[in-house]
């Protein structure tokens, strides 16, 4: 089996000087944010000494696509293809009997923040949030596992609040819990394989095992235990898990909170979390991502929605190659389609079947697969030498859009599409798009000998 746990990235990044580990003391109350913050796009950040705790944090560990590559063990230039395979061909998880989360126990007299070095983010938020803690519950109704992403906001104690939207699967199987007249049990699983963290963050049915998924991403069964005081089953090599129930009918107001616009907003009260075990590693690691408008925070929806779609639109329209979410629009709202000559129509057509499949999306251009979609200079390249505004520009004002979007009115935006996209007969001989280079046979010889000259 592979080293399926944080540790394999961790020991390799710090191999290859891209672990920076803070010495000094640091405090969790907007300190450790601050340096995350400062530090977003370099080494991660590695806190040994935090103020109140023994246990060290680590930040900035997924914060661009090549993290998430080798994380995977695989080329950055493979991401996405890895993940529509994993997508494709699933593996489901096998259960172990010890694991390494379970070293230590404790279930008595619980108290989160006082086990956990949980960062207090940002100035207007009322408490401490768990960022990276991936969440297991049980559709009461079928059985069938979810995996997700939620906030998690101490209260104090052993009590929680979930920041859940309500079209999220796990929203929508615990208010089955409640007409049921139940709480949902659920687990937190934090400090996780990268693997985990995208598996957990695809566009999938519900009743779909997210597991399943983790599994091929990593090219074997994800080993998962029982968790100690509820139904559930949790990945044995994370670093730290806590077990409870999510309450629906126990409403906590949430106030200010930050979401990846970069910006406040006021979603009203979320649903309370009563954690009755804590169970973690001897020697445990916190795992913490930056909320907000911040690398890490984008990147793990932007791989995920762009596997996801890119799957999704090429069952319909095979001259996809590709779907780029971009960092600059949060990893969620801006999208490149990357498509094979599509024919005339076909590229308006893609446009608008990814804003039906994804409610985020408000803005996706389309170029053709001679353009790097990674690379903003060609992209813009793109819409200079083949968009006509006149014929490929799609505008749909009133569309339904998310909640997060920061620009909404009662719920709806303007979403635009841009094909940037070649004719028939462009790029012949003679003709107005004509590459200028030089003699084929030459140009191929040297860029296959280039390392010579």
């Amino acid at each position: 089996m592979k080293d399926q746990s944080l540790r394999a990235l961790f020991s390799d990044l710090e191999a290859d000087g891209e672990l920076h580990r803070v010495k000094r003391d640091v405090d969790p109350r907007f300190e450790i944010a601050s340096v995350l913050a400062l530090r977003e796009r370099g080494p991660a950040q590695l806190f040994d000494n935090v103020a109140g705790h023994a246990m060290p944090v680590i930040g900035n560990l997924f914060n661009s696509r090549d993290r998430f590559a080798r994380g995977l063990g695989v080329a950055a230039k493979d991401l996405d293809a890895t993940c529509l395979a994993a997508l494709r061909n699933p593996i489901k998880p096998v259960l172990v009997a010890d694991a390494p989360v379970q070293q230590v126990v404790h279930s008595d007299a619980i108290d989160v923040g006082a086990l956990l070095p949980v960062p207090h983010w940002f100035e207007r938020e009322g408490a401490p949030y768990i960022t990276a803690g991936v969440i297991v519950a049980k559709d009461p109704e079928t059985g069938r596992r979810n995996v997700s992403i939620a906030r998690l906001r101490l209260e104090g104690g052993n009590i929680l609040m979930a920041g859940i939207a309500r079209n999220h699967h796990l929203a929508i199987i615990a208010e089955k819990a409640r007409q049921r007249g139940h709480d949902l049990e659920m687990a937190v699983a934090i400090g996780n394989h990268a693997a985990v963290l995208i598996g957990s963050q695809m566009y999938v049915e519900l009743g779909d095992d997210e597991f399943d998924i983790v599994g091929g991403l990593l090219g074997e069964p994800v080993e998962l235990v029982k968790c100690r005081t509820v139904d559930l089953e949790v990945p044995a090599h994370a670093e730290i898990v806590l077990e409870g129930r999510l309450r629906p009918g126990d409403l906590i107001e949430e106030n200010a909170v930050s979401e990846f616009p970069g910006f406040y907003v006021y979603y009203g009260p979320g649903i309370g979390v009563e954690i009755d075990c804590v169970t973690h590693r001897s020697d445990a690691i916190y795992q913490a991502i930056v909320p907000g408008y911040a690398a890490e925070h984008c990147l793990i929806g932007a791989v995920a929605i762009g596997t996801t779609l890119t799957r999704d639109l090429q069952r319909s329209i095979p001259a996809v190659r590709r779907v780029f979410v971009t960092d600059g629009g949060m990893g969620r709202l801006h999208a490149v389609i990357v498509m094979h000559r599509p024919r005339l129509g076909e590229g308006k057509r893609a446009v608008l079947l990814a804003m039906g499949l994804v409610n985020l999306l408000k803005l996706v251009i389309v170029v053709e697969d001679d353009v790097d979609p990674e690379d903003p200079r060609q992209v813009e390249w793109s819409l200079a030498a083949r968009f006509r505004g006149d014929e490929d520009l799609i505008v749909l004002p009133g569309v339904k859009a998310d909640r997060c979007d920061p620009v909404h009115e009662d719920l709806v935006v303007t979403k635009i599409g841009m094909v940037a996209a070649t004719r028939p007969g462009d790029g012949e001989a003679g003709g107005r798009s004509e590459f200028a280079r030089p003699p084929k046979d030459i140009y191929e010889r040297v860029r296959r000998d280039l390392d010579l000259y």
